[in-house]
């Protein structure tokens, strides 16, 4: 069985999706240190001058752990995120299947930065009909400090001999020691998909909003012909 880990991001690109799909076993590491303006917080959506983050706005005290953080809800980023989509996509081939995810999604009044976007990511599967893929969290399974021993234990916890890991994921694992641990370990060689998308030239590297606007059903076809 393969195991893969990531942070729970929000609204994630689609090399993130992909990582799910090829993966017996999801785990979200909720347990490690958050990072500042990286993709826990914010990703890219398309308009018709380019690329435009979407942020979410969090309290956060080092060294908190992603499970720690907490939204910051004296902004309204809800209703700010829901209306930048609607007026983005409001065009796209399947706006009313996905608009309504979002609506559902933003009626909650999300404390958990974690939460959010552990139940996001779920929703999206969902409607890419991947809805029975097994989720876990990491601190449901590991307390290690060591990112080679949490790693090793999660596999181990969830009975998977094959750890799929980022493609610059050989920069920071000690590989030997997954060997010694019994556990294999692959990397991911995602190639970026090209779609239709609104206003103009293609640009790759956005959320999975953007596939799920413009291709509806045919989203997660379009990610695995790119990836066999």
């Amino acid at each position: 069985m393969i195991a893969a880990v990531h942070q729970p991001q929000y609204i994630p690109w689609l090399g993130y999706i992909d990582k799910i799909d090829k993966a017996d076993v999801f785990c979200f590491l909720d347990n490690v240190q958050y990072k500042k303006n990286d993709w826990q917080n914010r990703n890219r959506i398309k308009t018709a001058t380019g690329w435009q983050w979407l942020s979410l706005p969090v309290s956060y005290r080092f060294p908190q752990r992603i499970r720690e953080v907490e939204i910051n809800n004296s902004v309204n980023w809800r209703r700010k995120h829901l209306q930048a989509l609607i007026t983005n996509y409001r065009k796209s081939p399947f706006f009313d299947q996905t608009i309504a995810a979002f609506q559902q999604l933003y009626s909650t009044d999300w404390q958990q930065l974690s939460n959010l976007n552990i139940e996001s990511v779920k929703r999206f599967l969902a409607l890419l009909g991947m809805g029975s893929k097994k989720i876990v969290m990491a601190s449901e399974l590991s307390d290690s400090d060591d990112p080679n021993d949490r790693l090793i234990d999660i596999c181990r916890a969830l009975g998977c001999d094959t750890y799929l890991a980022g493609d610059g994921g050989a920069s920071y694992m000690d590989l030997a020691r997954f060997e010694k641990r019994g556990i294999s370990v692959v990397f991911q060689k995602f190639n970026h998909p090209t779609y239709p998308q609104l206003f103009g030239d293609f640009i790759s590297h956005l959320s999975i909003v953007d596939l799920l606007f413009n291709c509806g059903p045919d989203s997660l076809q379009v990610i695995r012909d790119a990836n066999p």
